[in-house]
């Protein structure tokens, strides 16, 4: 069994092995939960209160996968809230974002076809199009010059892949030229709107939305388990493609259902946010706030987005770092190489509606007085 593992063994001797660990109640600077969502009061209850008005016995588990015994009226009701929340014509639940990618990424393309992703796309995403018989090609990140050039020597149907925002760098991906050039070489665009759903847009529909290209994009995803503070996910568009997905995705077809109560949370979840805005507008103050106050020290980044970072370059030495900020009470994590390219390791820092002005404060001035 050794021979197995010696790609382990290497990541081991390379000091970059990954391990599981609990924050043990330090300050959140790690999460995805921007919005506080995931361990609300208020919403827990209003949870509990939507899966037993459906629900009028217990139910733990769906039982299947949902074309078979795991699917149930309440799903049909959720699934058409969250069509008219998102202003498409349908959407289909998946257990994950992960999920969601794969089954749009490895069903849609055929034999033939051509896959553009933007080299920074999410894992999933990837793994979709590995799956997909179609051709595939990156284009350097938020590149429209590469992206136009591969474009014009692609073949077949052409897909061209983004996400809105970007979870390593915290940048936004210029989706109003995507779109475009999308329509300029007649290509279907899908955009992965996980980090922006419940924080960008009017409501919380996400960034394209936001952009008021939301109606020209023929396929989105949208996911939960992030500022929703839930879990699963959705691809939005035609009533044609979820009827499609239904019958050939199989990440949909061989997967058991979510049960109930977590469908109870989706429905639930998008009333919150809608029911109480001012946590989307604390998490954009806490953003500004932070920007005003790294502005032209070096090493920081100034997104527009609740995901900033402190590059630090060399494995071992960002790691020291975060290590510095776990000892002083704060849950950041390092992002190593090669996760992130050689040279550009850094501290991935997410900031959320509940972190208070002193403690973005106090963490800036723990880094910046690491080095001295």
């Amino acid at each position: 069994m050794s021979s197995i593992f010696k790609k382990l063994t290497a990541r081991k001797e390379e000091g970059i092995v990954r391990a599981l660990r609990a924050n043990d109640g330090k300050i959140d600077f790690s999460s995805n939960d921007y919005l506080g969502l995931a361990a609300s009061p208020v919403l827990a209850e209003a949870i509990d209160q939507i899966y037993k008005q459906a629900f009028s016995n217990p139910i733990n588990g769906s039982g299947g996968s949902r074309l078979l015994a795991g699917h149930f009226d309440f799903y049909d009701q959720v699934e058409k809230e969250l069509a008219a929340f998102f202003e498409t014509e349908a959407v289909l639940i998946f257990n994950s974002g992960y999920s969601a990618n794969l089954a749009l990424l490895s069903t849609l393309p055929q034999k033939g076809d051509t896959i553009i992703m933007d080299e920074y796309i999410h894992a999933s995403l990837k793994d979709g199009a590995r799956l997909s018989f179609a051709s595939k090609f990156s284009f350097r990140h938020n590149d429209l010059s590469d992206l136009e050039s591969k474009l014009k020597k692609a073949e077949g149907t052409v897909f061209i892949v983004a996400e809105s925002l970007y979870s390593m760098d915290g940048d936004f991906a210029p989706v109003e030229a995507l779109q475009k050039l999308a329509e300029q070489y007649k290509a279907y665009l899908i955009i992965d709107e996980a980090h922006t759903t419940g924080i960008y847009g009017k409501q919380g529909r996400g960034f394209l939305h936001e952009k008021k290209i939301a109606d020209l994009v023929p396929f989105k995803i949208y996911t939960f388990g992030k500022a929703m503070g839930i879990h699963g996910a959705c691809i939005a568009g035609s009533q044609e493609l979820k009827d499609y997905l239904i019958n050939f995705a199989r990440p949909f077809i061989y997967t058991t259902a979510m049960p109930p109560h977590a469908f109870a949370s989706v429905h639930a979840a998008f009333a919150h946010i809608q029911q109480y805005p001012k946590q989307k507008d604390q998490l954009m103050s806490n953003i500004l706030h932070w920007n005003k106050l790294v502005k032209g020290e070096a090493g920081f980044s100034t997104n527009e987005s609740p995901i900033q970072t402190y590059t630090y370059p060399g494995n071992q030495n960002i790691r020291a770092l975060a290590q510095s900020m776990q000892s002083n009470n704060y849950d950041v994590r390092p992002i190593l190489s090669p996760t992130v390219k050689e040279g550009t390791e850094r501290l991935r820092i997410c900031l959320h509606a509940y972190n208070t002005p002193q403690e973005i404060a106090s963490l800036i001035q723990l880094i910046t007085t690491f080095h001295e």
